[in-house]
């Protein structure tokens, strides 16, 4: 059987198409498959956690961390709030002020802290699982034991100063594998001091500006597993390091970053970050978790502004834990949520 020319043509014109089809569907089919295979892992809250006794709620949510067991200690003000005039009461909140949540199921396991403190600021636990917390009305830093027996106090009570044997609303407590321990200090001196084990002064650095080394409301500190020192430094918008004699290492800054209001570094050394964003006096306003590398360079942000599950009005401290659960406290929406990775 003979074959026209234009037959031919034809012919080897409809294969070719053929065969472009065929390669184009295979390429985009395989990058299908893959962007299924291989998607972008974030964060989602964990509903339903924590689980509070009926009829109770936490008032504001000021300080956060994980215990040796991965239980969450919460600081709060329950029905305190900060008023207007910016002049606070030494007068001791009645209720409990400090709830450990059982990590996993968001059950209250402990309560304590009535009638001790007046305004709740940070709180820290350290290796032997005591209890760190500041109080910026009574001008004093506490250490606890695990279940709220008071071990030592720092600073005169409800007596502000600036010099070694006083704070001016200390914001958080930092303690190193030898027991000795760091205070950022705070909404009014700007610096950071140090602690022997009994609370004896040992030294400090910081003044008042936006240098290295200088602070405007350093809001927590804390300390990673080389004994490098972080300090939030919030009104600057940047978190400043130092090695563990206040000696300038660095500083992270930038707007993914945001306002820092608390920092907690990670076993695998990422640090992460609670962007209180910048409280203007009309909503919307810019609140989330931020994580950040060793280098400074951001990982990822989650979060924002608002009211719902997943958000926060104002997120005032971070912890993370050893199973790599994020907790964030938000101090308007007087709540702590969990954070957990996507596929868990």
């Amino acid at each position: 059987m003979g074959y026209s020319r234009q037959s031919l043509f034809s012919n080897a014109k409809a294969v070719f198409f053929a065969t472009i089809t065929a390669a184009i569907l295979l390429f985009t089919g395989s990058t299908s498959s893959q962007s299924q295979v291989a998607p972008k892992l974030g964060y989602h809250v964990v509903h339903g956690w924590p689980v509070l006794p009926e009829g109770r709620v936490l008032g504001s949510v000021a300080g956060c961390a994980v215990d040796s067991h991965d239980n969450v200690f919460v600081f709060h003000r329950n029905e305190r709030t900060w008023p207007d005039s910016d002049e606070l009461s030494t007068v001791p909140i009645a209720l409990p002020t400090v709830t450990l949540f059982d990590g996993r199921t968001g059950q209250v396991l402990a309560e304590w802290g009535e009638n001790r403190f007046a305004m709740p600021h940070g709180l820290s636990v350290d290796r032997k699982d005591n209890v760190w917390v500041t109080d910026v009305a009574l001008q004093q830093v506490f250490e606890f034991s695990h279940d709220g027996k008071l071990l030592l106090s720092v600073g005169e009570r409800g007596v502000a100063g600036n010099d070694s044997a006083h704070f001016n609303r200390p914001t958080e407590v930092a303690v190193a594998p030898d027991n000795t321990f760091f205070v950022s200090d705070g909404y009014i001196n700007t610096r950071v001091m140090k602690f022997t084990p009994t609370g004896a002064f040992l030294s400090q650095w910081g003044t008042k500006g936006n240098g290295p080394g200088q602070f405007d409301l350093p809001h927590s500190v804390t300390l990673d597993q080389m004994g490098r020192v972080y300090v939030s430094d919030r009104s600057n918008g940047r978190v400043q390091i130092f090695e563990s004699n206040g000696k300038y290492i660095g500083e992270w800054k930038s707007k993914d970053i945001g306002r820092p209001y608390d920092v907690a570094i990670g076993l695998d050394g990422k640090a992460f970050i609670a962007d209180g964003g910048d409280q203007p006096q009309a909503p919307p306003d810019r609140s989330g978790a931020v994580v950040v590398l060793a280098d400074g360079s951001l990982e990822e942000r989650f979060g924002r502004w608002g009211n719902y599950d997943g958000q926060f009005q104002l997120a005032h401290c971070i912890a993370v834990a050893t199973d790599g659960s994020v907790y964030v406290g938000d101090i308007k929406g007087g709540r702590i949520q969990k954070f957990v990775r996507d596929g868990k």
